[in-house]
């Protein structure tokens, strides 16, 4: 059994030969140690520096060349993801760069006054201001229930598409869609979740909106090789969701179900869900809505993962189990025991896929992350 009929079986709720293994993604400072060289791969401010310097080439080779040496060394890896950031979607081959003047070492503005911090524990470049998010103004006319199908430059797809070519084959292949429509944000997230309660119908006509788009791009972004869709959004902090249960199934549920059932529909094709946070009052719902696969299940939020199997194992594939808090500063100890606990209650009856609860996020210990992986193949056929 393969990589790609593995994961299939376990989406389906079935037991594979041996319990698959992926991850959300691996940044790049533990990739790095991997390959053995520097790389833009997962390296999400680098990226995006050198894509406003006019590199776009040397960014765009590194993330093709360096994803599939990666997965080609990790050959325990099941599956590939290449819909996340700094790994995916690319400018096109003619793009032209309108960077943001860039202040000191750490801080850029662009033209309309927004301003743009780098992280040193992250290593993203995050906006943290903008001094016209209040004052813009959010209307029904806006959102029309007609949208255009609009081509995209088959160019931005240079890097999703070598990897389906070099690595699809074997690996169960996560590409992008026509995107995620959950929570509509509308002025970002202090802005977005006051609108709700403000201007709630002018929310649930961008949701549409924005629904119906997603619903064309998906015969465009949704490559031939692809294994399945994966979300992203999150919708819960540590303490509970960030819009009431009620609100959630009101605005944002319709929406996801029928994004969900288009991509069923025309692609026959599974949608994985990564979600933060403690989603317990949400979970029903995102079982409901018709999502394959829970992947991040943050323990350190309340969703420890044998409760979960307990009450979802039987509906919904369940994928992690590796605390990333642990990965970055726990113990070889830890880790054993997080793999140890999670193959022991959620790898039972299949329908499970180890990893790490969000990602091999930047900072995370070299060594605990290849005692994850030498305590797995211990543990992979221990169903």
């Amino acid at each position: 059994m393969n990589s790609k009929e593995r994961v299939s079986k376990a989406l389906r709720l079935e037991v594979p030969d041996r319990i698959p293994y992926g991850e959300f993604s691996i940044d790049f400072d533990t990739a790095e140690k991997i390959l053995g060289h520097e790389t833009y791969l997962r390296a999400k401010a680098k990226s995006q520096i050198a894509f406003w310097e006019g590199r776009r080439d040397e960014v765009v080779q590194s993330w093709k060349e360096d994803t599939v040496e990666l997965y080609k060394k990790l050959d325990c890896v099941d599956i590939v993801n290449v819909s996340s950031m700094a790994s995916s979607l690319v400018p096109p081959r003619d793009y032209r760069p309108n960077p943001p003047k860039r202040l000191d070492e750490t801080t850029w503005i662009d033209e309309k006054g927004r301003v743009y911090k780098l992280s040193d524990i992250t290593h993203d470049i995050t906006m943290i201001e903008d001094p016209g998010i209040w004052e813009q103004e959010f209307n029904i006319e806006d959102y029309p229930e007609d949208v255009p199908d609009e081509e995209p430059d088959e160019s931005i797809f240079e890097v999703v598409d070598y990897v389906i070519e070099k690595l699809g084959k074997e690996k169960f292949i996560l590409g992008p869609s026509g995107g995620e429509v959950g929570m509509v944000l509308l002025g970002g997230m202090e802005r977005g979740l006051t609108e709700y309660i403000s201007n709630p119908e002018v929310v649930k006509a961008a949701a549409r909106n924005r629904m119906k788009k997603a619903n064309k791009n998906d015969f465009h972004y949704i490559r031939k090789g692809t294994d399945g869709v994966f979300w992203g959004q999150d919708f819960a902090y540590k303490s509970g969701p960030m819009i009431s249960p009620a609100m959630f199934r009101e605005f944002v549920f319709p929406i996801l179900k029928e994004r969900i059932q288009k991509v069923n529909e025309n692609f026959k094709l599974p949608v994985l869900k990564h979600a933060c946070g403690n989603n317990w009052k949400l979970m029903d719902m995102l079982v409901e809505a018709g999502f394959s696969c829970y992947q991040s299940i943050q323990g350190t939020a309340g969703m420890d993962i044998r409760e979960v199997k307990e009450k979802y194992g039987d509906k919904i594939c369940l994928w992690g189990g590796v605390s990333v808090e642990n990965l970055v500063g726990g113990t070889k100890e830890d880790i054993i025991k997080d793999v140890r606990y999670a193959v022991e209650h959620a790898a039972k009856n299949g329908g499970f896929i180890l990893g790490a609860t969000h990602s091999i996020a930047v900072g995370c210990n070299y060594d605990n992350y290849m005692t994850m992986l030498d305590e797995f193949d211990k543990l992979k056929y221990c169903y």
